[in-house]
């Protein structure tokens, strides 16, 4: 019903960018709230960013607030995350998700569908 795959992911210097992308199968992406997390070895899942259905709303963690920013397309069922000014502690595996509720979430039990997972790691 929904696919999720995530894309963009690499090896990168400290200080420097990466845009990842989700792209999302199904004619109801445009209605889905959409969120990244992330998770590192040995830690938990984290929130890092979510946007609604419109676009019009977005929330991030703190820990990347003023450096990333989450977009979606819906005319091409895709969302972004472009990430700038990265850090070491970035380093860890992203994940596209949808929620049904049409909201940015902050929660990932909100979410109902996920992507594979994309591979950042970001060298000092």
């Amino acid at each position: 019903q929904v696919q999720l795959v995530e894309s963009g992911g690499g090896l990168v210097q400290a200080g420097g960018s990466l845009r990842l992308s989700c792209a999302a199968s199904g004619r109801l992406f445009s209605s889905y709230g959409m969120g990244w997390f992330r998770q590192a070895p040995g830690k938990e899942r984290e929130f890092v960013a979510a946007v609604s259905w419109s676009g019009g709303t977005t929330y991030y963690a703190d820990s990347v607030k003023g450096r990333f920013t989450i977009s979606r397309d819906n005319a091409k069922n895709t969302v972004y995350l472009q990430m700038n000014s990265l850090k070491p502690e970035d380093t860890a595996v992203y994940y596209c998700a949808a929620n049904r509720f049409g909201w940015a979430k902050t929660k990932d039990n909100d979410y109902a569908y996920w992507g594979q997972g994309t591979q950042v790691i970001v060298s000092s």
